[in-house]
Formats: structure tokens, C-alpha cells, sequence
């Protein structure tokens, strides 16, 4: 068998790695730890290509094209990324090193948009539908699918929404801004509302409020209303016809959507607009367990 793909989603504790058949089916998967620092993120990703080949029981000779997804600055152009701090990595060729390493072409990405490429392609979308990645983690940022294709804005920015700022009377963000839908909507955003140290703070405020605690119901208020708002923001501006949920708070499932078809319930009695746009039945939550960025990364070769 020649023509396989291969992706790799570098993430700040694991690198994740798939192999693709011809046919797109995922013919091998494997994790290894992520190194720290540019030379052992290079490592990691040779490390991890060599295993998931292994398993495959493939070699890099039947390999066509090999796609990375990875945290940070990425210009996806020229291979490099900048600034993915949680690596400890300024700035690398990670294409070309790569590429160099393993003589087979590279393509990199940021996570995120790759992440959407691959949901795009686990739930076999129509090729010529539009699609919103919205990835509730760490962080909170948004990838575009639109007829099949990223799309990344004119400088990358697209889908960079966790930067929009909803209430000014809100928590600061790490960037000294207030009320962004970041702080108020990912798993450190509210870490730090929290204030705790647990560490899963989002479950810990959710089960705080449904005793009562007045802070935790604060919180959760901008959680649901923040990821409600993220989803009114893909719609309104895009008109994607699907908004797709991922990242470690979509492992809330109906617990988080419920609160945000409160939201959009509440929304909807007020404005005749707001409920043509139809919400709740434009949302879907990514099947937990999924290796959408590395699928993701695997589909950039072609691209």
C-alpha cells in the first residue's frame, strides 16, 4: 500500500499520531509524552511518526505526505511555528526540520484549525457544507471549514474569537483585557475565577453551584452564556451550518448544552431573528475520544 498519510497533534503533555489509508480510514493510532523545548519537540514528533508506523505495519518509503497540528503562531506557509510557550518553543522550522529528518513533505497547522479539518471529516460532512470547530479546552478559539477547505483569514486570525470581549465589567484575562469569552469559557478561564487549585475546576464549579454557592452560580452563568455566545458569534458572522463543540469541556455533554439551550431559549423569546437563525439545532457535540487533530493534521497534505 503507498499513498498513506500520516498526522500528528502535538500537545502540551502528549503527541497524538495517526496513520490513514488510501481510503481515509485510520489504519493506526499511538501517544507518547511531549517533550520540552524545540529539539525535543522535533524528537517527539519523529518519535511518535515511527511508532504509529509501526503499529500500522508500514514503513516511511509507502508515506505521501505527513501534517502536524501544534499549539502556538503557526504560518502555515512556511512551517514554522512561534510563541507555543506551554512547549517551550520560541520559534522552530518545524517543517522543514521535520521534513529534513524524515524526507517526506510536511505541512503544519495550528491545532485548532486542524482539530476542525479532522471533525470536518469524522462526521463526513457534505463537502460543500461550512463548519464551525468550537474547541472549549485549555483555551478557547474557533476553527472554519468552509466547502470542505480552512479557512485562516487574511493573517491567520480567523476563528481567534476567545479575544472578543462581551463584558467589560468581566474577569481579567491573562492579557489585562476584561470580560473576554477566553477567561470566562475555558478550562484556565475558569481556573482562575475559581481560584481553588482543583484540578478540574469547571466540574468543581458546576457542582458547586447546583448547591446553591453564589460564586460557582456566577460562573457557571458566564460559562453557558459565553459558549452560547461563541456559537451566536459563528453563526452570525460565518452562517456556518454547524457548529461543532470539542476540547475537555465538551466532556461536560448535556450538562453543558443544557445550559446553553437555556440560553438560547431566552435569547429566542425576546427576538423572532434569533430564533429563525434556528440555534440549538446547528450545534453538536465532538464524539469524546476522537483524534480529530492528528486526523485533521493527516488530511493538510493535500492542501
Amino acid at each position: 500500500m503507498s499513498g498513506l498519510r500520516v498526522g500528528v497533534d502535538i500537545g502540551g503533555t502528549k503527541t497524538e499520531a495517526v496513520v490513514l489509508g488510501t481510503s481515509g480510514e485510520i489504519l493506526a493510532e499511538r501517544r507518547v509524552p511531549t517533550g520540552f523545548g524545540a529539539p525535543a519537540v522535533v524528537a517527539t514528533a519523529v518519535l511518535a511518526i515511527g511508532d504509529v508506523l509501526a503499529a500500522s505495519g508500514h514503513t516511511l518509503a509507502e508515506v505521501e505526505s505527513i501534517g502536524v497540528g501544534i499549539p502556538g503562531a503557526v504560518d502555515s506557509v512556511a512551517g514554522r511555528v512561534s510563541h507555543a510557550l506551554n512547549l517551550g518553543v520560541d520559534s522552530l522550522d518545524l517543517g522543514a526540520e521535520l521534513a529534513r529528518a524524515l524526507e517526506v513533505p510536511v505541512r503544519v497547522e495550528n491545532d485548532v484549525n486542524a482539530a476542525a479539518l479532522g471533525a470536518f471529516h469524522l462526521l463526513e460532512l457534505p463537502q460543500a457544507s461550512s463548519m464551525g470547530y468550537l474547541n472549549l479546552g485549555t483555551g478557547l478559539a474557533a476553527g472554519l471549514v468552509l466547502g470542505g477547505q480552512l479557512w485562516r483569514g487574511s493573517r491567520g486570525a480567523a476563528g481567534e474569537i476567545g479575544h472578543i470581549l462581551v463584558d467589560p465589567n468581566g474577569p481579567l484575562d491573562l492579557d489585562g483585557q476584561p470580560g473576554g469569552l477566553e477567561v470566562m469559557a475555558s478550562g484556565s478561564g475558569i481556573a482562575r475565577q475559581w481560584g481553588t487549585g482543583e484540578s478540574n475546576s469547571v466540574t468543581a464549579v458546576l457542582d458547586a453551584a447546583d448547591t446553591g454557592n453564589d460564586r460557582a452560580l456566577e460562573i457557571r452563568r458566564r460559562l453557558f452564556d459565553s459558549v452560547a455566545t461563541s456559537i451566536r458569534i459563528l453563526v452570525l458572522t460565518v452562517d456556518v451550518d454547524l457548529v461543532v463543540i470539542g476540547g475537555g469541556i465538551s466532556r461536560l455533554g448535556p450538562r453543558l448544552l443544557g445550559g446553553v439551550d437555556d440560553i438560547f431559549a431566552g435569547w429566542a423569546a425576546n427576538s423572532p431573528f434569533i430564533q429563525s437563525l434556528e440555534l440549538p439545532s446547528r450545534v453538536r457535540l465532538l464524539p469524546e475520544g476522537s483524534p480529530v487533530a492528528a486526523l485533521g493534521a493527516a488530511y493538510l497534505g493535500g492542501r
